[in-house]
């Protein structure tokens, strides 16, 4: 986890943010999202230092940044960061950070982690509130329901509006239905691995997210499967990530 600089984005990422939909309101919230591919063999040293990260932040008191966790099946940890404005990539989040460990024990913690995973990488993306369905409001971690299936759906550029139309339709079903799967709906922006939307569903643990879904579907009945065949004629690919948030890896400066 390169967090010496993970969300210090240059002047030139902020440009092309302006230009991609960086938007910040009541309908929309982006966040910087970073990826740790870590080795198999090295989960329980990795989640140690995480811990170690925490508890630094904890205890030094650190203002500039919260974030989640998510660990996948795939052992990928991703750390979710609320983006305000687009003056908060280019500050250093972990100065606070640095300064209250000191900049040797500070290196050397991230100099440790460095040996646990093959791969990172970072990108942004923001959730659409207009396109997500959560009538109780909308909630990233809704109490007693740390399990997540989330699903990305590849798109074209010709097939974007088409592919946004369908998702509007996915909502006014599921309301008309009274549907009782909840879902959030983020959109992919700069330095993602291409376009897509990403829906977001959480239960208290797979076999609940099953039955959810199998009840669903028999909810939406014919619609829903019409709706499905129209949505699966425009994308390019799925890619499921399913996993677990971990508020023991996580931060929240509040």
């Amino acid at each position: 986890m390169k967090t010496r600089n993970i969300f210090n984005i240059s002047i030139a990422l902020i440009l092309l943010l302006s230009v991609t939909g960086f938007a910040q309101d009541k309908n929309y919230q982006s966040f910087a999202i970073h990826e740790d591919y870590v080795k198999p063999s090295m989960i329980g040293e990795y989640e140690a230092i995480c811990k170690e990260m925490v508890g630094h932040s904890k205890k030094h008191g650190v203002t500039k940044t919260s974030w989640m966790t998510l660990s996948t099946s795939e052992f990928v940890y991703t750390y979710i960061t609320p983006l305000n404005k687009m003056a908060d990539l280019d500050d250093n989040i972990f100065s606070e950070l640095a300064e209250g460990m000191g900049e040797e024990a500070f290196g050397d913690m991230f100099n440790r982690m460095d040996k646990y995973y093959t791969d990172h990488r970072d990108y942004i993306i923001t959730m659409d509130k207009e396109l997500s369905y959560q009538p109780t409001g909308i909630n990233q971690m809704p109490q007693g329901k740390m399990y997540r299936n989330n699903v990305k759906y590849y798109v074209s550029p010709e097939n974007y509006a088409k592919a946004n139309e369908i998702a509007k339709k996915y909502k006014k079903l599921f309301a008309q239905k009274g549907s009782k799967m909840h879902y959030r709906v983020y959109r992919s922006g700069f330095g993602a691995d291409g376009t897509f939307f990403l829906v977001a569903v959480a239960a208290e643990n797979p076999a609940a997210f099953e039955q959810l879904q199998s009840e669903n579907d028999q909810l939406l009945g014919e619609e829903g499967a019409a709706l499905q065949k129209e949505l699966l004629s425009i994308i390019d690919k799925m890619e499921t990530m399913q996993g677990w948030m971990r508020p023991d890896l996580s931060y929240s400066a509040n």
